[in-house]
């Protein structure tokens, strides 16, 4: 009951304050949400280039590769056959029953085509999974730092957002110990991410399995497991915590093809859950989307059947891009890198002894010389401290950049 009445205090507290400039009114939910800074940083870069300064792009999350040319074939074939209406809300059922089949292959599982749920991007299945399963009040353990719209769709939802610390010292994977301490009957849902954006690192087969025995004890908490970088991993094999005994069950797989096959723009991913659950995120995508566009479907047909050269030679070139700035990072003074990213393409470099907070610092490398990247504080608050930098830029942008740093902080003397 106090929950319920200090939930009602705050509702009624931002109602007061959801007003447009021009008057009229907002819905206090619109308070409660964030952002992907990323974005805002990317206008301010374009803005910059439009001026006439020259900017090296290491803040947006995308890939620098064109998608693949028979991906792209696929889709106007799909177009000149008249792939451009409605198409099921769960998706085309040939396209799920493959993803089922290439998602089990990757994970040494088995999936249905049932369990699988389509979606124009991987976001909504983050969304509509908080939508779904979430009360006001709820709560939701989440990584952070962490991708930021964890936390805002939290907010969103009215659950409340319970930050699982993301430290260097434990080589950015969440402390066990601290995760036993904060799980409790009120939680119903933990968000990981391996390989993890922003810190690069990725949990291994004993690690998860330590973790897996700790939650699956828990009879009504689900667990989201964002593994869209689960194909652009360097040292090690992936591993998803759905693969141990008791997990698949209570696991949501968010994957795409956005990174791995370049397909950003496309819009389309798609969630691996239990087949009831299923069925409810396929309504809640009725409400909300109807479908995801059925031409782009049929291209990611062609996306997980045809060749896959090129997602082979895009993670090989990653990984050259880690090694470059890895060792360039580690050799400015005030910046210090020592978990080499064993997946996705960021880098989280400490920047504690750079004589700048990470915004400042961030703010200053983009204005004063053209680096465009993230302050540590875009994935959470406990990111202070610490700058991400993407690296799916060319090689030799990346050393221009590191170039660039360090005659920055050169000057600081």
């Amino acid at each position: 009951m106090a929950r319920k009445i200090k939930l009602a205090k705050r509702v009624k507290r931002l109602k007061k304050v959801c007003r447009l400039e021009c008057g009229m009114p907002l819905s206090f939910r619109m308070k409660l949400l964030g952002t992907e800074t990323a974005f805002d940083v990317l206008v301010r870069a374009k803005e910059l280039e439009r001026q006439g300064k020259n900017v090296i792009h290491l803040e947006i999350g995308e890939p620098d590769f064109d998608t693949p040319q028979n991906i792209k074939e696929a889709a106007k074939k799909a177009l000149d056959e008249g792939w451009t209406h409605y198409g099921p809300s769960q998706g085309l059922p040939e396209l799920r029953e493959l993803i089922a089949k290439k998602a089990g292959e990757l994970r040494g599982m088995e999936f249905k085509p049932e369990e699988v749920v389509v979606t124009p991007g991987a976001k909504p299945i983050m969304s509509f999974a908080i939508m779904a399963l979430v009360e006001d009040g709820d709560e939701v353990l989440y990584v952070n730092p962490g991708f930021p719209i964890y936390e805002s769709m939290i907010n969103f939802m009215g659950g409340k957002a319970v930050p699982l610390i993301l430290r260097e010292e434990n080589d950015f994977l969440p402390d066990l110990k601290e995760l036993k301490r904060k799980l409790n009957k009120k939680t119903k849902l933990l968000i990981i991410n391996f390989p993890h954006n922003p810190c690069g690192s990725m949990a291994g087969k004993d690690y998860l399995k330590d973790m897996a025995e700790i939650l699956v004890k828990y009879d009504d908490l689900w667990v989201l497991s964002d593994e869209v970088y689960s194909r652009i991993v360097y040292d090690e094999e992936f591993v998803s915590i759905a693969s141990f005994p008791g997990m698949k069950e209570k696991t949501i797989i968010l994957d795409g093809f956005s990174k791995t096959y370049a397909m950003t723009g496309w819009r389309i991913g798609y969630g691996i859950m239990h087949p009831e659950l299923a069925k409810e995120l396929a309504r809640i995508e009725t409400n909300i989307n109807s479908c995801t566009t059925t031409f782009i479907q049929r291209a990611c047909l062609e996306a997980l059947s045809g060749p896959q050269d090129e997602v082979d030679k895009m993670v090989q070139e990653f990984k050259k891009r880690r090694d470059v700035i890895f060792e360039g990072l580690n050799e400015i003074p005030g910046f210090s890198v020592k978990i080499k990213p064993k997946g996705a393409f960021y880098i989280f470099a400490n920047v504690k002894n750079s004589g700048y907070s990470c915004k400042e610092l961030a703010d200053k490398l983009l204005n004063e010389m053209g680096v465009a990247c993230l302050s540590g504080t875009c994935f959470g608050k406990y990111g202070q401290g610490f700058i991400r930098f993407s690296y799916a830029n060319s090689i030799e942008n990346i050393k221009e950049a590191l170039n660039r740093i360090k005659e920055f902080m050169s000057k600081k003397k």
